[in-house]
């Protein structure tokens, strides 16, 4: 009998009952780490900003879903009291299954977030009968009737039992209370019948209940599809027939939850099955404009002391643009960040609200002192100083804690003005034609962050295009920079609002010319841009463009003065996590370079004294796969099996210490035979070698090159 596997199997895994110790957060920063004198405080520290941007961005994604959530309700209500008219559209429409067809996006991690709160809202508000399935537990030759059975359990309440001989009997735990019992859609059809008859009775003697109350005495019964295209076709196609014939006794609705387009439903449905459903289309916030909300929230804050460099910001987008969409995932790595700022960097007492950190930069120990000492933006700082100065600082802890709670406020103002003239710059050339500091303002925010802005190319060519805005854009985007500057309690950016709402009164004022009122595009301002270049020394500005310019200046001098980049402040270390290396390590995986560093190098992972070598060759007491990975890297494209066996058998003996010279030395045993399948077995299903029906007696590799 030919086979298409060197060697296979079928394994039972049983879970076990014993509960696996897992280390806390707490004893991360405990376990010896630099700076452990005051690991405990920076643990709370850490703590408490992580609960912080969960409970903010929670919120956040609640608010972004809820006018989705909202429609989704609306529907609900809506289909359910359809089935009460008495009208012919109605009584058509009742003769079929409401469907509502959620687009989500092809962000998937996200999903359950939304659909919890979509079925916790559902059971507050409309009904309690929701039953949400995946296409993973309706999977295989009985999913069919898997569907029935999940989706009646989890309706009524009950533990499925499965009739059925090759079925194994669940085991019954002491916690189990609920009721165990064979489920069908007729016996679901009684009891719910059975429900709506006790809540429309009442208390005997009270009136009967207004047909307004009866209706929401009937509540619909709600049935979720989380992955609609996972789904087997067969299996949803028979599932909506059969529910289709008991729509009259149950009032049965669909959510299927749609992660590419709307077409799947046709593609997945017939048209004699897709004729059964009233399909209306909702479709949820994109996840690229979920994402710029979160970053607006999150990350272009002052309300949070804890900040991503440049790097790290751009691994966390790249990694969300390329890999997954995922917001949720975005903010683990942010989350991520976090625990690794605090764990590695002993500073980051200091990155907490301003009270607290004042307060702890008084309660530095010497050791923390010569930690603030080395660091390069302090080292920068010291240079500028005066000769006594600069002694005073490498001397005097006392004169250096005032000095660095100093230092602690201008980095707080620093942030508290860097926020609101990003946004002011932002909104001034997001407009503009080809987007020279980009469309999205977490581009403006990376740029600002590697380099030092005005200097770049893109900021010259944004200023020149600024230069010809016609009154009414112009007039536009300043009233969009006093709204982003309003909110903002500071001297600075209240004095600069104040001399921007005046520019807006002196603009609104000018009896401009007709040319310059038409809206502009970017041939004109291709035209006029060169226009202006001929002829900038001869002509004299109008007063329209002299005021524009004042505009222009005043916005070049805020960004000269407040979006610098955060590497040129002093102590941005104990605030700033720039590893992105670490980063990238923990959420952009490579399995094959990991698994190739274990098999070439057992000792990395193991331990073990015994399998350790220095001239990188892997020991004799090797576990057997380290052994056959070894061997077979010394071979081509094709490996003989028999060579492949006696080599390791070779070195199996020498493991076991026999004699070389013994007659047995290398001889091929039964254990060694079974040993070496197993080995070869696990290379296959780890992708290094696959079966080849050019040779018989050979394997074919499929990895070149070292980790």
């Amino acid at each position: 009998m030919s086979t298409s596997s060197v060697s296979k199997g079928c394994f039972v895994f049983k879970p076990s009952t014993k509960k696996k110790k897992h280390l806390g957060l707490e004893d991360h920063f405990t376990g010896g780490c630099e700076g452990a004198q005051n690991s405990g405080k920076r643990y709370k520290l850490c703590q408490d900003l992580w609960d912080q941007i969960k409970t903010d961005t929670e919120s956040l994604q609640d608010e972004l879903n809820r006018s989705i959530l909202d429609s989704l309700l609306d529907f609900t209500r809506k289909c359910s009291s359809t089935r009460q008219h008495g009208d012919w559209a109605s009584q058509m429409r009742a003769s079929e299954i409401p469907t509502a067809a959620l687009v989500l996006g092809v962000n998937v991690p996200d999903h359950d977030m939304t659909f919890q709160s979509l079925s916790e809202l559902l059971q507050q508000l409309v009904t309690p009968h929701v039953a949400s399935l995946q296409a993973k537990e309706c999977g295989g030759m009985k999913g069919l009737r898997e569907c029935f059975f999940l989706t009646v359990s989890r309706l009524m309440g009950t533990t499925v039992t499965v009739d059925d001989d090759e079925e194994e009997e669940p085991e019954q735990t002491s916690t189990e209370t609920h009721k165990s019992m064979h489920c069908s859609l007729g016996i679901l059809c009684d009891w719910y019948k059975s429900k709506t008859r006790k809540s429309s009775t009442g208390t005997p003697g009270k009136k009967r209940s207004s047909p307004v109350k009866d209706e929401l005495q009937q509540p619909p019964v709600v049935v979720i599809f989380k992955d609609l295209e996972a789904f087997n076709h067969r299996v949803l196609q028979d599932f909506i027939l059969i529910c289709s014939r008991y729509i009259e006794r149950l009032p049965l609705m669909f959510i299927f939850g749609i992660a590419t387009s709307p077409s799947t439903i046709q593609n997945m449905l017939p048209h004699s099955v897709s004729s059964l459903l009233c399909i209306e289309l909702f479709q949820s916030l994109s996840c690229t404009q979920h994402l710029a909300t979160v970053i607006d929230k999150l990350v272009l804050t002052s309300h949070f002391p804890f900040k991503l460099n440049g790097k790290v910001m751009q691994v966390l987008i790249s990694i969300f643009l390329y890999h997954d969409f995922s917001v949720r995932n975005f903010i683990k790595g942010v989350q991520l960040a976090l625990l690794e700022h605090f764990h590695s960097q002993p500073l980051s007492v200091l990155c907490c609200k301003k009270k607290e950190a004042l307060a702890n930069v008084m309660e530095l120990s010497q050791r923390d002192l010569e930690r603030i000492r080395q660091l390069p933006s302090f080292r920068r700082y010291t240079e500028k100083q005066d000769a006594q100065e600069k002694v005073n600082l490498m001397t005097d802890d006392t004169h250096l804690k005032e000095v660095c709670r100093k230092l602690i406020k201008d980095l707080r103002k620093y942030h508290k003005n860097y926020y609101p003239v990003l946004r002011c710059l932002h909104t001034l050339t997001s407009s503009l034609p080809r987007y020279p500091l980009g469309k999205q303002i977490r581009e403006l925010h990376l740029i600002c962050l590697e380099k030092t802005v005005w200097e770049t190319e893109e900021y010259q060519s944004a200023m020149k295009l600024l230069r010809m805005l016609a009154k009414d854009e112009l007039i536009a985007s300043i009233q969009r920079c006093c709204g982003t500057l309003k909110p903002v309690k500071s001297k600075k950016m209240m004095n600069a609002l104040i001399q921007m709402e005046e520019i807006l009164t002196k603009i609104k004022q000018l009896d401009v010319k007709s040319l310059s009122q038409k809206k502009t595009d970017l041939f004109q301002l291709q035209k006029t841009l060169l226009e202006m270049n001929e002829t900038r020394r001869t002509k004299k500005l109008s007063p329209f463009e002299t005021v524009r310019n004042e505009a222009l200046e005043l916005i070049d001098g805020l960004v000269k003065s407040h979006l610098s980049p955060p590497e040129a402040q002093t102590l941005y270390e104990v605030c700033y996590y720039t590893s992105s290396a670490t980063v990238r390590r923990h959420l952009n995986a490579t399995p094959r370079t990991s698994i190739q560093a274990a098999l070439s190098n057992p000792y990395h992972y193991l331990q073990n004294e015994s399998l350790k070598t220095e001239d990188g060759s892997v020991s004799n007491a090797a576990p057997d796969i380290c052994i056959a990975y070894k061997l077979h890297l010394e071979c081509g494209r094709l490996i003989n099996l028999y060579d492949w066996l006696e080599a390791y058998a070779t070195v199996a003996s020498a493991a076991e210490g026999n004699d070389p010279d013994s007659d047995t030395f290398g001889k091929v045993d039964e254990v060694k035979h079974a040993r070496f399948i197993q080995a070869v077995s696990e290379l296959e299903f780890l992708g290094f070698i696959k079966s080849t029906k050019q040779k018989t007696d050979h394997v074919a590799r499929l990895t070149w090159g070292g980790c």
